[in-house]
């Protein structure tokens, strides 16, 4: 297979960078939820998928790095801007497990999930076409992949556990 050349790189790299960008304010997005639901059955689960998803960013920034990349200013410092409004919680101000700011707080973790998940199957198909990405082989994105699988899972069954609760009064 034909090595990518620059301008596929060039393209690779901004792809990266915004799932980086998404990672930043996914992040604090999950220390929002792990903070709504602590004391709860879920807090511990969220604290722990929080930890793994900046693990997971920590270890993109690494491999673009490795790459000789360096991500855009601008886009880190929308990423960090984003980060900060996640920090508020938008979604759910009251900060309460209650009610549709909750839903929506859990079904926005969900999505994050999912995305992350496609960035590792599309890592994957690059890497099965001759691409190469220091940090990961097949795998390690299989591993990712299949961790973001059980993520989604693990949000949905907070989500399906707690939905009677969440909409009562």
């Amino acid at each position: 297979m034909k090595k990518p050349n620059r301008g596929e790189r060039d393209w690779l790299f901004r792809y990266l960078e915004d799932h980086l960008l998404g990672a930043t304010g996914g992040v604090r997005l999950f220390q929002a939820a792990a903070q709504t639901w602590k004391g709860t059955p879920y807090g511990r689960t969220l604290t722990r998928l929080q930890d793994e998803i900046s693990g997971e960013r920590a270890e993109l920034l690494s491999s673009l790095k490795a790459q000789g990349h360096r991500p855009n200013p601008v886009k880190m410092a929308a990423a960090h801007f984003s980060a900060v409004v996640a920090r508020v919680n938008p979604l759910n101000a009251r900060k309460t497990e209650k009610g549709p700011g909750a839903q929506l707080e859990l079904e926005a973790l969900q999505s994050l999930v999912r995305g992350k998940e496609a960035l590792w199957v599309t890592l994957l198909a690059l890497l099965d076409g001759g691409w190469s990405f220091p940090g990961y082989s097949h795998e390690r994105l299989s591993q990712l992949a299949e961790r973001a699988r059980g993520q989604q899972q693990e949000i949905a069954a907070i989500m399906i556990a707690t939905a009677a609760d969440r909409f009562r009064a």
